[in-house]
């Protein structure tokens, strides 16, 4: 029997031969005519300031925006198994997919709609396991 991981090794094998041949290939064939412009720092055509606009400080949007991705992104690697190992959601996960795709509005309308995604969602999965809870506790006489 083979070991289950060997796959995994497989494939994170390739990820960084491909990384390491394309860094390589980059570096052997690739141009290398170096100008005093190409040597000194981007700044996009501005003149570089001992020191920061505002102070410094990063906005508290920045923070936010990236406070709520690792929330969202947790939150999805824990419904992933979940929803797999009860794969009653088939229809909903369907809609809730094309209602993902119809979105208009910008940044509003994305968030609206994954707001209104995860809602759905969660009360789907309330519905499912009220249901599965009474069929069990019908079925085992309790």
């Amino acid at each position: 029997m083979t070991n289950p991981y060997v796959p995994i090794i497989i494939m994170v094998a390739l990820g960084a031969a491909f990384a390491l041949v394309s860094v390589g290939t980059s570096l052997i064939v690739g141009p290398k005519r170096y100008n005093r412009a190409k040597m000194e720092a981007y700044e996009c055509g501005i003149q570089p300031t001992p020191h920061a606009a505002g102070g410094g400080k990063v906005p508290i949007k920045y923070y936010l925006t990236a406070m709520l991705f690792i929330i969202f992104d947790i939150e999805s690697v824990f419904l992933y198994p979940f929803a797999v190992a009860f794969n009653q959601l088939g229809l909903f996960a369907l809609v809730a997919c094309y209602q993902g795709l119809n979105v208009s509005g910008g940044a509003k309308g994305v968030g609206d709609a994954v707001n209104e995604t995860v809602v759905y969602s969660f009360m789907a999965l309330f519905v499912v396991n009220v249901v599965v809870t009474a069929v069990g506790l019908t079925a085992t006489g309790s």
